[in-house]
């Protein structure tokens, strides 16, 4: 595979977020100057993976974001950026483009899918189409995360956008045509000649079909993005495109987290710049990763594909400059080039900030609400090197729920087990008042919940498959736990603890021979004995691919989320007290002796 993570990230962060927009390309929309060929240049802007933040935000602590590299979030932020690039170019020289993920990944945009949602009778208008509608989008592709409250948020909220949601791989399961526009196309007037024509394809990820069955299975189908871009590249030329640009819900690592079970990758930008000819630039998403530039060799062609990715969440805005030049009465593309501006270099739009005002405010009292109060404080900070008492409240609400769930069934005599992962190293059950943000900051996905049957040489198998995630390290070698996380890039997500197990992790052992002393109640596992495993649904349909769950039998199956589950059992019980239901039942270790 040609596509190494580690040589298309480029220029770092640091060198992208340092790029000034005084630097960007300031070359007049034309020029004209006695035999010298007549010329064009405009801008595309682009952002990706916004997950519902409009303000610098964050819901789940109740405060102003901020991170170690103190980036900003948010569409206010980002909209500032934009007025500058039209100011500077034009707006008539100027597209605005999104890579999808929009409606999905902070407490307003759960609000208003299931608090106060927009599909109600008279419901509001969703504040991500509000605040992308005054920006001024020309075009967003769907990402996978704008399936997760189901088909019908989804179209309500297409309804409310002033700009087409594209999926040119998003097709009726039935008549196998487009569910969405597969591409919208942008005239942009010249002094000169004819009007540029830009095509814009938008392309989603295949994952769909497996992270969000329940919602899409047997209405939707997610084809491969290198196949349907070489249907629908040359249908773009033919209709006359200039420029064609993919906005693609897709990484470039040429990688993929389900495994076999779909004949298509899931980050497959770059594989749609190297095999597809005919595109000139790639608006990259997905990945949360940061790439200012990044050029791809098309194959057939030989020319360069310019993708970029913009940071998540609003922290970088994408530009791609273009210059055309006009003979022979058509354009043609000379020259592509790409960089990102870092949104904590402006304020927020005050424009923006009026606009939405009410609705962050009606978020803020929600997730202020006090649903019940805790014996004592829990953090999640030490969660990937320790069983901490924070991801033992997550499982021990699963398994509580499963059991109540299976009682009076066939399984009710079976042992209840329970994954979970450390969702977010910062997430925090103070001592005393419990409020929803709380509760809700353990669980910042829409997962819902699941009861898989498994053996116990299958449990055996997936904690040998999770453990991967850590750096092998060698009896004696120092140990420093910022290090020791996130091998081969495997997110804190994709790192699962099982409670109601006793094991070891040794890692100083090779990935596939770490797990040791896997016990219940006191006695080795039987590898022939059966567990009900309660598992969230992006983890059953596939998600990570981890073995064994998703071809295991489903006993049960709930469609409210992990996190409201969560909120209500807080709700009922009124008290947290983590004696009841914290233990340490696995740790890391090099030969028998603890790492902590």
């Amino acid at each position: 595979m040609a596509f190494d993570r580690r040589t298309f990230l480029g220029t770092t962060a640091a060198t992208g977020a340092a790029v000034a927009l005084a630097g960007a390309a300031s070359t007049p929309a034309a020029a004209h100057s006695g035999s010298r060929p007549r010329t064009y240049s405009f801008t595309v802007m682009g952002t990706t993976d916004l997950h519902g933040n409009v303000f610098n935000w964050d819901y789940f602590t109740d405060k102003e974001f901020d991170d170690k590299a103190h980036n900003d979030v948010g569409l206010a932020k980002i909209s500032t950026l934009v007025n500058q690039v039209r100011a500077q170019k034009g707006r008539r020289n100027t597209l605005l483009i999104d890579a999808g993920d929009t409606i999905q990944g902070t407490q307003l945009s759960y609000y208003y899918a299931k608090v106060d949602p927009i599909t109600a009778r008279r419901g509001p208008v969703h504040p991500m189409a509000q605040a992308m509608n005054a920006i001024g989008y020309d075009a967003a592709a769907l990402g996978n995360h704008e399936f997760n409250y189901g088909i019908p948020v989804l179209r309500k909220f297409e309804e409310q956008c002033d700009f087409p949601l594209l999926g040119a791989n998003a097709l009726d399961a039935k008549t196998l045509r487009p569910a969405f526009p597969p591409y919208s196309m942008h005239c942009l007037r010249t002094p000169f000649g004819r009007d540029v024509k830009v095509a814009v394809l938008g392309l989603t990820n295949p994952g769909i079909a497996i992270w969000d069955k329940a919602n899409v299975q047997g209405k939707m189908t997610f084809p491969g993005l290198e196949e349907q871009a070489a249907k629908y590249v040359p249908r773009l030329r033919a209709l006359g495109a200039d420029v064609v640009i993919v906005s693609a819900h897709s990484g470039s690592s040429g990688t993929s987290s389900y495994g076999d079970q779909l004949p298509y990758v899931e980050n497959a930008a770059g594989l749609v710049a190297e095999q597809v000819p005919g595109i000139d630039a790639i608006l990259v998403g997905h990945a949360h990763t940061e790439i200012p530039e990044y050029r791809v060799k098309n194959k057939a062609t030989g020319k360069d594909v310019v993708l970029s990715e913009p940071l998540k969440w609003g922290q970088r805005l994408t530009l791609f400059d273009f210059e055309l030049t006009w003979s022979k009465g058509c354009w043609s593309v000379a020259k592509v080039s790409a960089q990102v501006l870092n949104s904590n270099t402006v304020a927020e739009d005050p424009k923006i900030v009026r606009l939405l005002r009410d609705e962050h405010g009606k978020v803020v009292s929600y997730v202020n609400q006090v649903i019940g109060t805790s014996t004592q404080a829990m953090s999640s900070a030490e969660g990937p090197v320790k069983d901490v008492a924070i991801i033992d409240l997550i499982n021990h609400v699963q398994a509580e729920t499963v059991k109540g769930a299976l009682a009076g069934t066939e399984w009710a005599a079976l042992p209840v087990l329970s994954q979970a992962s450390c969702f977010s190293r910062t997430a925090a059950i103070p001592a005393g008042q419990v409020t929803i943000k709380d509760a809700a900051g353990l669980y910042p996905f829409e997962n819902t919940l699941e009861a898989r049957l498994l053996t116990g040489a299958q449990l055996k198998d997936y904690l040998e498959y999770s453990a991967r995630y850590y750096v092998q390290t060698a009896v004696g070698a120092p140990v420093d736990p910022a290090a020791l996380t996130n091998a081969e890039g495997i997110p804190d997500y994709n790192y699962d603890a099982v409670y109601g197990l006793s094991y070891d992790v040794d890692i100083a052992q090779p990935k596939g021979s770490r797990i040791t002393g896997l016990s219940f109640e006191g006695k080795a596992v039987d590898p022939a004995a059966r567990f009900v495993l309660a598992v969230n649904n992006y983890r059953a349909s596939g998600g990570g691919a981890f073995p064994h769950v998703p071809q295991a039998k489903q006993l049960w199956a709930n469609s409210d989320e992990i996190r409201n589950t969560i909120i209500q059992w807080v709700k009922a019980k009124g008290a947290v007290d983590p004696a009841r239901f914290a233990s340490v039942d696995w740790r890391l270790t090099r030969a028998g002796v603890p790492v902590f």
